[in-house]
């Protein structure tokens, strides 16, 4: 959480390239994609890095939208905020003492 209205979420995804990620947000659901193109047969002695794909879903909370994503060092940031309606926040009443009613 970077504030009230702000947040990120982190993946690592080391072994992805951006055009290998796929980031959809339907509803309330934000859902993060890898899938690999699969390549010619490779034989590893040792492979520090597994090469599957992988599909991640987020329940996001009522009117929060995906502001922006960035890949840096093999780590995916996902920012979101947090939008109320002007209709749904909480407002100020003033108390005026004079207003009594007469009748």
């Amino acid at each position: 959480q970077k504030d009230e209205n702000n947040y990120r979420i982190t993946m690592a995804v080391a072994g992805f390239a951006e055009e290998q990620l796929d980031l959809t947000q339907k509803d309330n659901m934000l859902i993060v994609k890898g899938e690999r193109k699969p390549e010619a047969e490779k034989t590893y002695v040792y492979q520090g890095i597994a090469e599957r794909d992988f599909e991640r879903k987020f329940q996001l909370a009522d009117y929060v939208k995906v502001v922006g994503a960035s890949m840096e060092n093999g780590l995916l940031h996902i920012d979101l905020e947090r939008e109320i309606p002007e209709a749904m926040q909480p407002r100020k009443i003033a108390i005026n003492g004079n207003s009594l009613l007469e009748g």
